[in-house]
């Protein structure tokens, strides 16, 4: 099932998550279909982690086209499906699912999402793509990282507590140059998490895609004073809207990216997906999130 063609039903997909009150994605997904005029319907589901992989395999049963996948539960929806596209393989998780001829389909769209943010907040970025700084060694930095690469910057750096795990990250990727990328290597290397500061000094992107800096998470301990002054600073956390990190790099000129943006750009295909429409992200879907983030925190 897809959402192409014409049907008697409306369709209807779902975010899967546990838990998932916090989840903002039926904001968007209702948006949308109000905005394009579309007979169908988007909701929470609260599964379990032993609960999914059943769940999952059965969507049609549950009345499902597709679903957004969240955590803990992207690396079980790559795990289960019977296809998976390029970047799934890439990062080694998905966050959409979808049945088409009788299969469940897996897709990473978390990649998509950081760079349409990135070009939408910080279209000058790409002038100083030369190195850049990932934070974390999670789920969201190996689909960072493979966006950078798509992207062609020249050195990627993955900073992280637990260094093994930095260097996993570098080390699954390999040195030949992603489809995409102009032929151009991307240099991928570990940083020591004592060491994290003097890199800052030499990366024209400064990425965040661990949870600290999050309501309720302590801060990211980053200092800024060395960077560069072409330097973007980019958060994947939204709530809140303005991290720590982020009002530091404000107060010092720098270009800023919140992660707000990514969520609303990696949702983009999850619709189109399912629906068979294009969706855009608009100010007016943006603001309606911003007065739901505020609200909450």
């Amino acid at each position: 099932m897809t959402g192409q063609g014409n049907r008697q039903t409306p369709i209807r997909a779902c975010v899967i998550g546990w838990p998932i009150g916090h989840s903002r994605s039926p904001i968007i997904h209702k948006y949308w279909l109000e905005r394009y005029g579309i007979d169908g319907g988007y909701e929470k589901k609260g599964v379990r982690p032993e609960e999914f992989p059943e769940f999952a395999k059965n969507l049609a049963l549950h009345g499902f086209a597709g679903c957004s996948v969240t955590i803990p539960h992207k690396a079980a929806a790559f795990a289960i499906a019977d296809r998976r596209d390029g970047a799934a393989m890439a990062v080694g998780a998905a966050n959409l699912l979808w049945l088409a001829d009788g299969q469940l389909w897996a897709s990473n769209t978390d990649t998509y999402g950081f760079v349409a943010n990135l070009d939408d907040q910080a279209p000058k970025w790409r002038e100083a793509m030369d190195t850049a700084l990932v934070i974390g060694a999670g789920g969201a930095a190996r689909a960072v990282v493979h966006g950078l690469r798509e992207e062609g910057v020249a050195c990627v750096r993955v900073a992280n507590r637990t260094f093994a795990r930095a260097t996993e990250i570098c080390a699954s990727f390999g040195e030949e140059p992603p489809k995409g990328a102009a032929g151009r290597v991307c240099r991928l290397e570990t940083v020591a998490w004592d060491q994290r500061h003097a890199a800052v000094a030499s990366a024209g992107l400064i990425v965040n895609t661990t949870s600290l800096g999050m309501t309720g998470q302590p801060e990211l301990e980053l200092p800024l004073d060395d960077a560069r002054v072409d330097a973007t600073v980019a958060d994947i956390v939204y709530a809140p809207l303005e991290t720590p990190l982020l009002a530091q790099a404000k107060s010092q000129g720098l270009a800023v990216v919140d992660g707000l943006g990514m969520l609303l750009h990696q949702a983009v295909p999850h619709f189109e997906k399912w629906f068979g429409v294009r969706p855009e992200v608009t100010g007016e879907l943006r603001a309606l999130l911003v007065s739901d983030i505020t609200g909450r925190t």
